[in-house]
């Protein structure tokens, strides 16, 4: 872990698990860097980050053990909550450690049924159902809605 925090109020945070993506010097950012990879990451990918004042977590052997970079980032870096917002496999990964709390959808007034569209999260033949609560629905004049949900 490195934590080159500026004192700006939030952080972008990254998963990263084999350290491939390239950066700017993070004073050139509105928000603080923090990149999540993994322990089998390069000591020269951390050195690159530490050149670049980038805060960093590598946590999990094989793969991000993002509960545990969670419990770090609340630990040492003071986050309290994150929003992640991310395609099928980080929403599905962070559903399937335990580590959501609520799942907000903006629903479109429109269809798109290409089958390259994304979903937000990926099935999983072992999953059980997971029961939502909602919690606010909002509609706006544009036809789109915005849901929210307990997940616990």
């Amino acid at each position: 872990m490195s934590n080159k925090s500026s004192g700006k109020k939030h952080y972008e945070i990254i998963l990263d698990s084999r350290g491939t993506l390239l950066w700017k010097d993070d004073s050139e950012y509105d928000k603080d860097m923090l990149i999540i990879t993994s322990e089998t990451v390069s000591k020269e990918y951390l050195e690159y980050l530490d050149q670049k004042h980038i805060s960093y977590i590598a946590s999990g052997e094989e793969k991000i053990d993002l509960v545990r970079a969670m419990e770090i980032l609340g630990e040492s870096f003071g986050v309290k909550t994150v929003g992640v917002v991310g395609g099928s496999k980080i929403n599905t990964a962070f559903l399937d450690a335990g580590l959501l709390d609520e799942v907000l959808l903006l629903i479109g007034a429109g269809i798109d049924g290409r089958p390259s569209f994304p979903t937000v999260f990926e099935g999983n033949e072992e999953r059980s159902l997971i029961l939502l609560k909602l919690v606010e629905a909002k509609a706006y004049e544009s036809g789109a809605v915005l849901v929210r949900y307990k997940t616990k």
